[in-house]
Order: structure tokens, then C-alpha cells, then sequence
């Protein structure tokens, strides 16, 4: 026997589309332990009864439902089967909860030891059903005990107080199965929005990974382009010098090799950092940035690479914030790196200076560029201005670049809030 929700599409149309299920509407799914409990006292409730008024009414004298007192032996019995059905019915409530509440309709007629039985239908299609389909079955339900009390009335009780009765009991059983359905619907939608809102919190905890991921990497390529600037340079001297002195020779040799060693470690961590599923960022030590107290050192490692670099720090770098000495130090780096490809052999003139409050100044200046000198041709995309401009903005100031017939310079200004480090 097939339930209404199992109905093939040939025979759908057979059917009052009263008594056809939404689509939203549950589906039967396998009894849990729970389901099987509460069936099993659903049923023990309504056969129970019906084994317990049938012995009642065989009685002389009734105790259980004494205002049916005198009903015929062939009326009980009958009475007896109808219950038996009805609570037999109650396995099958959650699967076909409409059509066995209608197929209760015509024993309700009748019957006074299946009332349990029909109540827990009627309470099923109120749990179940949405409320269209629920007001039709207590309509229905209201009828056929309109009918009962006529057939079978109860002693010292008139027609009309016994049918408000039976309407009272129906609207509370109903009312109830209404409550119980509105709160089954709030706890799957409360379930569902948690469920979004993990999902939402995992999607942002993903895309924050990503970023740090592509933020890591263009610090890294930062460094990158600035070490292999200097591999090409030194590389460049030895072939624009190739009678240099032997100790000239094995020096620039060891800084090639130095500088392509760290290169190689550098796109390791690059190529680390952008591959998904290799680590977890979440837990993954970061690669320490350099600040604006690395400056010195970058002007050394600029000049042992044969760049004339004059360096005027006037400043504190340990009160810089910190965001603000990275992206000071990205810039004065990329500055020297331009300077090497465009303009080789000029003396690289760098000031960095500022006051909390007023923000950190960065002027880059070089000649542009020094006729007959030797350039080497560095690899680039042509975008480490509009990098740096990127960069600065995002961390709240301003790039800008001229260039002169005699002269380039950079300029920068970044934020440094009074009050000490961020």
C-alpha cells in the first residue's frame, strides 16, 4: 500500500488536492527509537482503551462510560472492532496521517471505544499538516460527531450539550497538535539559520585565510624581486668585467650563490604559502616581516651589491607602528631596486623622517638616468610603482612619482597616529 507522499504521477490526479501533501511537507523517514516509543504508547493508550470500555460496557452497570449504560451485546462488539482497527491504525499515523483520519470518519459514527484512537489521528494531522488541510479534518471530525451524538446519545445529557463537548475536546486536541507543530517548525528554522550562520563563519574563516595567504606572498614576492635584482647585478658585473681579479671574482661568485640560495628559499615559501591544503594557515607560523629598523641593513646589502646608496633615517624606529614600518620599509626597497634597473650607478639618495601626528615621510631620489653607464637588464612586469601606490593607500596613505629630465623621485607619506605603536 503506497502513502499519499509515495503516490506515483498517474494516479495523483485520482486525489482531492486537499488531501495531497505540499511538497514542503515531511517526508516518512525511518522511525527512530523515539518514534518507536511513543507509537507503541500511542497504541498501548488507544487499545487499552478500547479492551477496557468494551469490558465496561458488557457490564450491567458501567463504570469507565456509565452514560452508554444498556447498549446491545451486538453493538459492543462491533464497537470492539472498529476500536481494533482504529488503534491498529496508529502504526501507520505519521506516514498516511490524512487518509487514516478520514478512514476513521465512518467509525467515528458509531464507535465509543476507538475515541482515543481517533483523537491521536486527528492529533497527528495537526502535527503534520499544514493548517488548510487540518481545518478540513476537524470540519470533517465536528460532522461525524454531530452524527454519533444522535446515534448514540448519552444518558441525562442532551444532544446539544453533548456535541459542544465533543467540540471542545476536538479544538483542545487540535489547538495542541498546532502548538506542537509551530514549535517543530521554530526549532528546524532556529536549526537551519545556525547552520547558515556556521557556514557563513566558515566561508569568511576561509576567505581570511586566502588573503593572509595572498598577503604573505606579495611580501614575499616583494623580497624575492629584491634579491634577485641583486643576483642580477652582481651576474652583470662579472660579465661586463671578466679580467677581474680572482678574489674580485670569487667574491661576487660566493654573493651569486648566496643570493640565488635565499632566492630558492623564498619562492619555496611563496609556492608554500600559495598552495591550499598544504598546512593550516590558522596554526602555521608566519614568516617574520621586516620594518623600518631593517633599513640600514637593506642599504648595506644594496651597497655590497655595488649601489651608492645614501641613507638619512631621521627617526625612532622603534616608535613607528608597525603596519606603517612595513610598508615604509616595501617601499624604500622597491625604490632601490628601481633605481638599480633604470638608472645604474647613480647615487640613491633616500630620506625617511616623520613625527607621531604628523605621519612618516619617504623621499626617494636618484639622477635619471647617468649617461654611458652600463645597465643590466633586471627582469620585472613594470607595476612595482603601481604596487607600492596600492600598498601605501591601503595602509592609509599616499604614493606618489615624478620624473624630471635630470631627476626621479619618489614620495610617500604614510600615517603615524600620535600616541605611540599601533
Amino acid at each position: 500500500m503506497a502513502g499519499v507522499g509515495t503516490l506515483t504521477t498517474e494516479y495523483r490526479w485520482l486525489l482531492p488536492a486537499a488531501l495531497v501533501a505540499d511538497p514542503d511537507e515531511e517526508r516518512p523517514v525511518r522511525r527512530s527509537t523515539r518514534d518507536w516509543v511513543v507509537d507503541t504508547i500511542c497504541f498501548v493508550l488507544g487499545y487499552g482503551f478500547t479492551v477496557l470500555a468494551t469490558i465496561d460496557l458488557l457490564q450491567p452497570h458501567p463504570t469507565i462510560v456509565p452514560q452508554w449504560q444498556g447498549t446491545p451485546h451486538w453493538l459492543v462488539w462491533l464497537d470492539f472492532v472498529a476500536g481494533t482497527l482504529l488503534a491498529a491504525a496508529l502504526w501507520w499515523r505519521r506516514r498516511w496521517p490524512v487518509w487514516l483520519a478520514l478512514g476513521a470518519q465512518p467509525l467515528g459514527l458509531f464507535t465509543v471505544s476507538g475515541a482515543i484512537s481517533g483523537l491521536v489521528l486527528l492529533f497527528t494531522v495537526a502535527v503534520h499538516r499544514r493548517f488548510a488541510v487540518t481545518a478540513a479534518i476537524t470540519a470533517v471530525t465536528i460532522a461525524t460527531n454531530a452524527v454519533f451524538v444522535g446515534v448514540r446519545p448519552e444518558h441525562n445529557t442532551g444532544y446539544w450539550e453533548g456535541l459542544i463537548w465533543s467540540v471542545v475536546i476536538i479544538a483542545i486536541i487540535v489547538l495542541w497538535g498546532m502548538v506542537v507543530r509551530s514549535r517543530r517548525q521554530l526549532v528546524v528554522s532556529l536549526r537551519d539559520r545556525a547552520d547558515r550562520a556556521e557556514s557563513e563563519q566558515q566561508l569568511r574563516v576561509a576567505q581570511a585565510r586566502v588573503l593572509e595567504r595572498t598577503r604573505i606572498a606579495r611580501e614575499m614576492h616583494d623580497v624575492l624581486a629584491h634579491r634577485i635584482s641583486l643576483l642580477s647585478l652582481h651576474a652583470g658585473a662579472l660579465e661586463v668585467r671578466p679580467d677581474a681579479a680572482p678574489a674580485e671574482v670569487a667574491g661576487a661568485a660566493a654573493v651569486i650563490r648566496a643570493s640565488a640560495h635565499q632566492a630558492l628559499q623564498d619562492l619555496r615559501e611563496v609556492i608554500g604559502v600559495l598552495r591550499e591544503g598544504e598546512s593550516d594557515p590558522a596554526t602555521a607560523p608566519e614568516r617574520p616581516q621586516p620594518t623600518i629598523a631593517e633599513l640600514s641593513a637593506l642599504a648595506d646589502e644594496s651597497r655590497a651589491a655595488g649601489v651608492r646608496v645614501r641613507l638619512d633615517l631621521g627617526l625612532e624606529s622603534s616608535d613607528v607602528p608597525e603596519l606603517t614600518g612595513r610598508t615604509a620599509y616595501r617601499i624604500v626597497q622597491e625604490g632601490l631596486t628601481n633605481a638599480r634597473k633604470h638608472a645604474p650607478g647613480a647615487v640613491v639618495n633616500v630620506a625617511v623622517g616623520g613625527a607621531p601626528g604628523s605621519g612618516l615621510t619617504i623621499e626617494i631620489r636618484n639622477p635619471w638616468p647617468i649617461p654611458g653607464a652600463a645597465g643590466v637588464a633586471l627582469p620585472g612586469a613594470g607595476t612595482g610603482l603601481v604596487g607600492l601606490a596600492e600598498r601605501a593607500t591601503l595602509a592609509g596613505g599616499r604614493l606618489t612619482h615624478w620624473r624630471t629630465d635630470a631627476e626621479f623621485s619618489l614620495s610617500a607619506w604614510l600615517p603615524w597616529p600620535a600616541g605611540g605603536t599601533a
